[in-house]
């Protein structure tokens, strides 16, 4: 049984696995991963492995932890994965990018795979056909947009995000909501159709934590997987186990 860690920007996200199926998922804040840690040991006494994917550097004690209580992996730049990786900086390459390109390598070997992960920044990451991880993009996300036109500006408000939004906005609030929902919806067709240019046969996955609100607004077919990431990582864990 794995325990899978991803420490992102805002939450750590984490499931437990057994062989390839979730079996459950968690959210909750960075201060209290002790904490939590021992109520899903607790719960799933049989976990014997880890896997440990972060953004943030200080993570000692919770390596510490991991250690003393599971065979820990923690992914890094070396760390072997299921795919030829050609990206030209692959220690610059985020290790969320890296997790979802294995979840497509494992479901989608054998097919060129546009993953789209739309959470604090939106990354685009594209895996050909021959299993070769090519690169892709980073843009804005939908609150950091929302931010920056509150921040950059002298009077426009910092807006929350709401999904009932027309095109055209009647209102200071729903002028910002628009322009910012309709504006990435506009953006991620743009970018889909060029890479159906050039790349026949091509799947798109679209996750991450506004995954949902997207994929309602964006006109091409998207299948939206919400722990895409998290099976990535224990695809990784898993194809490391045997070496």
């Amino acid at each position: 049984m794995n325990l899978i860690i991803d420490i992102g920007n805002s939450a750590v996200k984490s499931a437990v696995f057994q062989d390839a199926k979730i079996l459950r998922s968690y959210v909750f804040p960075f201060e209290n991963f002790s904490e939590n840690f021992q109520k899903i040991k607790k719960d799933y006494p049989q976990i014997a492995f880890s896997m440990l994917s972060s953004v943030i550097k200080d993570t000692f004690e919770i390596e510490k932890i991991l250690k003393r209580e599971t065979k820990l992996f923690v992914l890094g730049e070396n760390t072997r994965l299921p795919f030829k990786n050609n990206y030209a900086s692959p220690q610059t390459l985020g290790k969320d990018r890296l997790a979802l390109v294995a979840a497509g390598s494992l479901k989608y070997q054998n097919i060129n795979l546009l993953i789209i992960d739309a959470g604090t920044c939106i990354t685009f990451d594209f895996k050909n056909d021959k299993n070769e991880y090519l690169g892709g993009a980073i843009s804005p996300g939908l609150q950091m947009r929302l931010k920056a036109l509150h921040n950059f500006t002298a009077k426009l408000p910092l807006v929350k995000l709401e999904e009932n939004i027309t095109l055209i906005g009647d209102s200071t609030k729903n002028s910002i909501l628009s322009g910012v929902l309709n504006g990435v919806a506009a953006e991620l067709d743009g970018i889909i159709d060029r890479y159906k240019a050039d790349y026949k046969y091509l799947t798109i996955i679209l996750t991450g934590g506004d995954s949902q609100i997207l994929s309602k607004r964006v006109k091409n077919g998207i299948f939206a997987n919400p722990n895409f990431l998290l099976e990535g990582l224990n695809y990784i864990l898993e194809f490391n186990k045997t070496q």
